[in-house]
């Protein structure tokens, strides 16, 4: 079929009705599913959700998944590739548009996907929707440009002040200083690890799946492949848990018949820790929903605990013998795993959750016996989210006090340490075994 370019005049032919263009699914899955986290603010996992990554291939969803993590892991220094090579340094605001250009870049700069490819498929994409089509010829051009410049564009490329958003530049060097902010971005910029809890002795289970036993118990996939395939997961030897989240769970010290509250407990890894020591723990978790992945979770591990479906703000089943609050956060400590984190949140969001956090650590102290312990975390690196927010309870609470962390302890290195016994973990500890996400917690205890 010959159809007019509304522009030219020019025929123009139009595909037929069906007719797919190979490897075109998941770039659209990958635009569409940016577009949703930059405008919507969703998380990733979402975003793909909503943008049909369930309605392509498996491999086609996973494809879709590893273009839109790449381009927002190097956001900044695509954004600036982009903007250099614009007329006006940013392309019409046209929802196809922009997503075909960041994917495109993305494929080009940092993906082993050919020039050729990346190029011809976000044309297509472009193509494809009457409003961005249009601007076919500016897609071709400016990413053919890119491709030509790759290496003088990464040569430009710098880890603190092209790909981390100055707002959180900023927050972080007066937090931690900037040559700490710089070591927290260089860790960003690689791909995440796979570290497993196990449920058994951790030499065993790294021998089994060919890891190693960090320092701080976790055992570290060092090979790619399906977590269900792994020796042991049908048995429940292990739990997938970056070894930074499963420090707060050991910080509560659990014995053996003690009754042990975990609030907001999906998606059960904590919960999990928590029973394996014996003790008697309650889970509570809002969300129906999410509460089926702890069942899931305990039922492949064969372990017990009791789940409840309530707020963890009004819930009301204490005292117990220690309260484990891993409470809703920025999750900003995670940013080399959801890289999409540092261009959706802003200052506010930071805001409004420490307002959550100091509730839901007030309600949760309420539940605590009398010299019990509480456990706040976060996985954030807000000071708002945690160093503060333990000086704003105690000052509150002066029936509870902290129970210093100490340097060493649970194989922490000493800098995971502050002077004042809490626990802040930063991307870039553990640099000699690969890192691990940022995570806050206070071990606090009830005074008798």
């Amino acid at each position: 079929m010959i159809v007019a370019n509304p522009r030219s005049g020019s025929p123009r032919r139009r595909r037929p009705a069906g007719m797919a263009v190979p490897g075109l699914a998941p770039r659209r899955v990958a635009a569409e599913a940016i577009r949703r986290v930059l405008r919507e603010r969703r998380s990733l996992d979402e975003a793909l959700q909503f943008a049909g990554a369930a309605a392509i291939e498996p491999p086609d969803a996973a494809l879709a998944r590893a273009i839109a993590t790449v381009a927002f892991r190097r956001m900044g220094t695509i954004r600036a590739a982009l903007a250099e090579r614009l007329r006006d340094g940013s392309p019409p605001d046209i929802e196809l548009l922009d997503g075909a250009l960041l994917i495109g870049a993305a494929q080009i700069l940092f993906m082993e996907v050919p020039d050729h490819a990346a190029v011809h498929l976000s044309v297509e994409l472009v193509k494809s929707d009457a409003r961005a089509m249009h601007y076919a010829p500016l897609v071709n051009a400016v990413l053919r440009r890119i491709a030509g410049e790759t290496g003088e564009i990464l040569a430009a490329s710098d880890t603190l002040t092209t790909d981390m958003p100055g707002w959180l530049r900023a927050r972080w060097g007066a937090a931690y200083g900037e040559a700490t902010v710089r070591a927290i971005a260089d860790a960003h910029r690689l791909p995440p690890h796979i570290d497993l809890t196990p449920t058994g002795p951790a030499a065993a289970l790294a021998a089994a799946t060919g890891g190693e036993v960090l320092p701080t118990g976790s055992v570290r996939l060092r090979r790619e492949g399906r977590i269900a395939d792994l020796p042991g997961y049908a048995e429940g030897a292990f739990l997938v848990q970056d070894a930074a989240s499963a420090l707060p769970a050991r910080l509560v010290g659990a014995q053996p018949g003690q009754r042990i509250a975990d609030l907001c407990a999906a998606p059960g890894g904590k919960t999990a820790q928590l029973a394996l020591t014996g003790a008697q723990v309650v889970a509570v978790e809002r969300s129906a929903m999410r509460a089926t992945r702890i069942r899931e979770n305990l039922a492949r591990l064969r372990l017990e605990a009791e789940l409840v479906i309530a707020d963890a703000g009004t819930f009301t089943g204490g005292p117990f013998d220690a309260v484990l609050l891993d409470a809703p956060c920025s999750a900003t400590g995670t940013i080399r795993r959801h890289p999409e984190i540092a261009w959706s949140k802003r200052l506010e969001d930071i805001l409004t959750l420490a307002g959550a956090q100091a509730r839901l650590l007030a309600h949760a102290a309420t539940l605590v016996r009398a010299g019990g312990r509480l456990v706040y975390a976060t996985c954030s690196l807000e000071p708002e989210e945690g160093e503060r927010q333990i000086a704003r309870f105690l000052e509150e609470r002066p029936d509870f006090m902290i129970e210093p962390v100490r340097p060493g302890e649970l194989g922490i290195e000493p800098a995971a340490v502050t002077t004042g016994g809490l626990l802040r973990v930063l991307p870039s500890h553990g640099a000699s075994y690969g890192g691990m996400d940022g995570f806050f917690a206070a071990r606090l205890r009830r005074r008798e």
